[in-house]
């Protein structure tokens, strides 16, 4: 029988959550706790049956007002974990992706600063060819230029993301900007293991399409320009291409 962890190695699993019924129990069914680890759901006003497929894999649903970066901040504000791995719902993770994570956060040395944090590689799935060279790229970006995506499932020290303020009061890009605070205190890891992520977005909008308004959005924000602007151009471009 596996034994609890003590604290330094226990894992608050956190998925923001709203409207997701369809996705949910697949994600939530691939979270393989140990003990000592915790599963927390936060819903953001779901009108469809969410909440109620979430209570049947934790006991831990929150409610939130909307807003991935509140319900992320408020999952973390109950975890007890001193890993937190934020969880998209639509983002499935490996067999082993916690013990993943955990050696990934013990392998700091004595003489070298404790890892803060890190993510997974990515594979989107269909893996249709388009989709491969989307994940590709993504893994490279995030091997080379240290910056994963949240839905690559995001992990992190909890005593940094405390120090940090948590995910910054945005309407867009929270993670990235998480990312960036992040590398100021050291080399994040990216594990081997991947999560499988859902290519809706890219298929609904086309793979093309949405790689180049992406990348635009996020070279936009190196270049100053506020979350809240970027997330109104992001809805006009969505809704002239829909």
């Amino acid at each position: 029988m596996s034994q609890p962890h003590d604290r330094d190695h226990r894992i608050s699993v956190i998925v923001p959550v709203i409207n997701e019924q369809e996705q949910l129990s697949i994600t939530l069914s691939h979270v393989r706790l140990t003990p000592g680890d915790e599963l927390i759901v936060v819903d953001g006003g779901s009108t469809d049956q969410t909440p109620d497929i979430a209570r049947k894999f934790t006991p831990d649903v929150l409610s939130s007002p909307p807003g991935r970066a509140l319900q992320m901040n408020l999952g973390a504000a109950h975890a007890t974990g001193d890993i937190l791995l934020f969880l998209h719902a639509d983002t499935i993770l490996p067999p082993e992706g916690l013990e993943a994570v955990r050696r990934a956060m013990q392998s700091s040395q004595a003489d070298a600063p404790k890892v803060p944090g890190g993510a997974f590689r990515l594979v989107i799935t269909p893996a249709t060819p388009a989709l491969r060279l989307v994940a590709w790229g993504a893994n490279l970006r995030s091997r080379f230029a240290q910056l994963p995506y949240g839905d690559q499932a995001l992990f992190v020290r909890r005593s940094l993301f405390e120090m940090l303020g948590g995910y910054a009061d945005e309407p867009f890009l929270e993670d990235v900007k998480l990312v960036r605070a992040l590398r100021r205190h050291g080399h994040l890891v990216l594990v081997p293991e991947a999560v499988q992520t859902s290519g809706r977005r890219w298929l609904s909008e086309g793979v093309l399409y949405t790689t180049v308004r992406n990348n635009v959005i996020v070279g936009l924000f190196f270049c100053g320009v506020a979350p809240a602007t970027l997330k109104r151009w992001y809805r006009d471009w969505h809704r002239r291409r829909g």
